[in-house]
């Protein structure tokens, strides 16, 4: 039985992917790193920033300074500040729907390797700002994506103060990139794909794949992962 529906952010709820991947190379790009937006989402995608970070600096330097890893994506949160996408991102089509008619079924969360002041920017005045009872950010796991870390950390938080349990099996991930899916897997919870990035014959190993939440009865869903 699904008792909690945990989403990413990036991908599934915000419709922002392009103007975070253009600041963030745009920072990479000052200190010297490239990253090719082809690069980017063939290999880097659903992994939060701080470890792509760390990965292109080991590879070019043998080694990654957390000072400097701070430096880029302080850099790139200024970036995407100024951006104009980053004023009032868009919601993808059907989100706020789907949110408010699965909020009375069952909990809700955000697991997201974005920064929370971001995410907060973006929800704000929205029904899913209402609607969600938590959200993890990077700001909270020190670990992104593939690691199941902050997935783990999402479902201890909502266990910290409600009985019975949740226990990972009850709880449904929406992803929309390889290293998100493969994070949700390894924390054992059944995660739904969506479409929204990469092809859906390249999200094969979701338990389930669709091309958006518009339209998708949340009532319907939950029964299909039950």
């Amino acid at each position: 039985m699904i008792r909690a529906v945990l989403f990413d952010f990036n991908g599934v709820i915000a419709d922002d992917e392009t103007a975070h991947v253009e600041c963030f190379c745009q920072a990479l790009q000052e200190f010297g790193l490239v990253l090719s937006k082809d690069e980017y989402y063939g290999t880097y995608l659903g992994m939060d920033e701080r470890s792509c970070t760390a990965l292109l600096l080991t590879a070019r330097d043998g080694k990654s300074p957390a000072g400097l890893v701070r430096q880029i994506q302080d850099r790139k949160a200024e970036l995407f500040r100024l951006h104009p996408a980053a004023q009032k991102p868009e919601l993808f089509p059907g989100v706020i729907e789907f949110v408010q008619a699965a909020g009375p079924l069952c909990r809700l969360a955000i697991a997201s390797g974005g920064r929370r002041e971001q995410i907060d920017r973006a929800l704000r005045g929205t029904a899913i700002e209402r609607v969600v009872e938590l959200i993890v950010s990077a700001d909270d796991c020190p670990v992104g994506k593939p690691d199941p870390a902050i997935y783990r950390l999402t479902l201890k938080r909502l266990n910290g103060f409600v009985r019975p349990l949740l226990r990972a099996d009850e709880c449904l991930v929406i992803e929309d990139s390889k290293a998100g899916i493969r994070a949700a897997q390894a924390a054992g919870m059944p995660v739904l794909a969506l479409a929204t990035t990469y092809p859906a014959d390249e999200l094969h190993e979701a338990g389930c794949v669709m091309p958006s939440l518009a339209g998708v009865d949340p009532e319907a869903l939950l029964r299909q992962f039950h």
